[in-house]
């Protein structure tokens, strides 16, 4: 299968998730609609009599395996790449421009992340937060030539 293909394969997979995620219930803790106390973050129903647990008509759905996503999209980014976390310029380097995009860690300056940002460019790298930096470094360049 060449790039092309499994690029086109990898995008309809996404897609397939999100169509599942869709139908997907919200799952949520028994109880958690009657009682402010009991938080909505899911927990398995234990009881011996809990309807939820006995999977009774009209109660909410349970975690279950089936509405887990197809296993070639898990860990993709909505556009199909696989995310990398970039701290450096040496660090772009390790990256494949056509399976994986990049994520500028929050940690880098603004110096350093305009560089990055000029760099994936030039490379053709995908970046997933090129942030305020882009526009800071535009603006510079207009203002300059202005005066």
């Amino acid at each position: 299968m060449s790039m092309n293909e499994e690029s086109l394969t990898l995008e309809k997979m996404v897609k397939l998730r999100e169509k599942v995620k869709s139908k997907k219930p919200d799952f949520v803790r028994q109880e958690s609609w009657r009682y402010v106390r009991v938080d909505e973050s899911w927990r398995k129903p234990r009881g011996i009599d809990s309807k939820m647990r006995k999977e009774v008509k009209g109660w909410p759905a349970k975690v279950k395996i089936g509405y887990r996503g197809p296993k070639a999209a898990r860990g993709l980014h909505p556009s199909a790449h696989r995310e990398v976390l970039v701290h450096n310029l040496d660090d772009l380097s390790k990256v494949d421009p056509k399976t994986e995009a990049i994520r500028i860690a929050h940690t880098v300056g603004a110096k350093k992340r305009a560089e990055i940002l000029r760099r994936a460019k030039e490379m053709g790298i995908y970046v997933l937060n090129p942030g305020v930096a882009a526009e800071v470094k535009t603006s510079e360049s207009k203002e300059g030539g202005q005066s």
